[in-house]
């Protein structure tokens, strides 16, 4: 009874992907917001780019953890395009270079997590 006294009934269960979907929808969406505010609205976008940044890394890092059940390839090919998006990130807030590779990315991952959740 007491777990379930806080519970809402009417909002469906999490899995660990439809959480992982979550984050990357709500920054991607950000970034998306941010870019087409344009330049007078710096400010949101280098807080989009610097969220999406700690998105990364802390996925990098998971791949990175030995225990980490994904296949191989697919683990090095998530922790390559950290690298990337840190990389490509720096351009963009020094202006140099546009987000919507960032947004194109992220949404390719949230493809995949809506496809193999599916799938489950």
């Amino acid at each position: 009874m007491a777990k379930t006294a806080y519970a809402n009934p009417e909002q469906p269960a999490r899995t660990a992907r439809g959480t992982e979907f979550e984050v990357f929808a709500r920054i991607t969406r950000r970034l998306k917001q941010a870019a087409e505010a344009g330049k007078t609205q710096f400010p949101a976008l280098a807080t989009a780019v610097y969220d999406n940044r700690k998105l990364w890394t802390v996925l990098a890092s998971d791949v990175a953890d030995p225990e980490n059940e994904l296949p191989n390839d697919l683990r090095a090919r998530l922790f390559y395009l950290n690298k990337f998006t840190q990389t490509h990130s720096r351009k963009v807030l020094a202006g140099d270079a546009s987000v919507d590779i960032l947004i194109e990315i992220n949404t390719s991952i949230m493809r995949g997590l809506r496809q193999e959740g599916s799938a489950a």
